[in-house]
């Protein structure tokens, strides 16, 4: 969920083609009709589509696409897995690595094999026997600096996670709240990467003292908090470290104005977690043909492709474009640190209860 994710989001908003949620005045019959071609997608709030792209979808299927966002993607997960028997919506989109054991051990989705599956790239095809989720994108979540200020402090930006805790760097840095936000939880999953079971904990004990800074989550920490971005500047934020996307950077330039030579941010290339995110047909989905239309939209080419100057995130389909932005601001970490998902499934709730009380405590 990078700057450019919202603003889009606020964009596509404006020019959407929704149904009003479910209830309206309209009563029997045509309600009921109404509802049948209503496919309803649930979502983080950084879900964006180009508005033509979506509308070719709706005209193609005929399903009107209502969406529902609920927050940063770990609320949004925690309140699809507490209404699962009764749902918000159809599909649901933004489970990443980090949370998708949770969902699948939940029992939040019912098996479909989107079409076009077999178009996904290797490394990101997951759950092959049951095909409850279908992956969607990839990015990584890396720490970002504000470029102007390490220039004027003549201080040259940090490039690792071993950086962070020097002293150079105290009161610098913004993160998430692991237990809230899938940024957070991925910076700390790619600290236990980086410096195991038996380390990453005295490593969180250090970045405490040196005074990092924790928020509920991304949108906060980035618009309000962060100095090097578009909101963060308007906010007059103090923090010129945040934890962010790989991915930032190149929103920071297409959504100047005016546009920018070069991005106002970077990113430590060494502090990289790499994220995936799924969508799955919710179980008990009261329109699961128009479910399964959507997830074999998502990956369409024409999706696919469409997808990466909105969501600010890499396809994950073969053959799919890249934009130039993204090879120029904000190409994909070289090395990023990454888990097993039985690892980060048998660890995870104890590494964020450990986490929260050596942090936030």
């Amino acid at each position: 969920m990078s700057i450019t994710k919202k603003a889009t989001v606020f964009a596509v908003g404006l020019g959407l083609v929704t149904l009003s949620a479910c209830g309206s005045s309209d009563s029997g019959s045509d309600n009921s009709d109404a509802e049948s071609k209503t496919v309803t997608l649930v979502s983080h709030n950084s879900w964006a589509v180009s508005k033509g792209v979506l509308a070719a979808f709706e005209k193609q299927s005929g399903y009107k696409v209502k969406v529902l966002e609920d927050g940063d993607a770990g609320q949004a997960v925690n309140k699809a897995i507490l209404t699962k028997d009764n749902p918000q919506g159809d599909v649901f989109f933004g489970v990443d690595n980090t949370l998708l054991s949770r969902a699948l051990d939940n029992d939040l989705f019912q098996s479909y094999e989107a079409k076009g599956s077999d178009q996904i790239l290797p490394e990101f095809r997951v759950d092959q026997d049951t095909h409850r989720v279908t992956p969607v994108d990839t990015g990584d979540i890396c720490v970002n600096y504000d470029k102007a200020y390490f220039s004027e402090h003549k201080l040259a930006p940090p490039t690792s996670y071993d950086d962070l805790i020097k002293p150079a760097y105290k009161n610098l840095l913004v993160t998430e709240n692991a237990s809230t936000s899938s940024p957070g939880l991925g910076f700390l999953l790619g600290t236990a990467a980086k410096y195991g079971d038996g380390g990453w904990q005295d490593y969180w004990k250090k970045l405490k003292a040196n005074g990092v800074k924790v928020v509920d989550g991304w949108e906060q920490a980035y618009n309000e908090e962060f100095s090097g971005s578009a909101g963060g500047k308007k906010a007059k934020a103090d923090r010129p470290l945040v934890v962010s996307y790989a991915s930032s950077p190149p929103a920071e330039v297409i959504y100047a104005d005016p546009k920018p030579t070069s991005a106002p941010t970077g990113v430590a290339d060494g502090t990289c977690f790499r994220q995936v995110e799924y969508a799955g047909l919710l179980n008990n989905a009261g329109n699961t043909e128009g479910g399964k239309a959507l997830l074999d939209f998502l990956l369409t080419k024409t999706f696919q492709d469409d997808m990466p100057l909105n969501m600010f995130v890499y396809p994950v389909r073969e053959g799919a474009q890249v934009p130039e932005e993204f090879t120029e601001y904000g190409p994909q970490a070289k090395n990023p640190e990454t888990l097993d998902p039985a690892k980060i499934a048998g660890n995870r709730d104890d590494w964020v209860k450990s986490w929260t009380s050596l942090v936030l405590k």
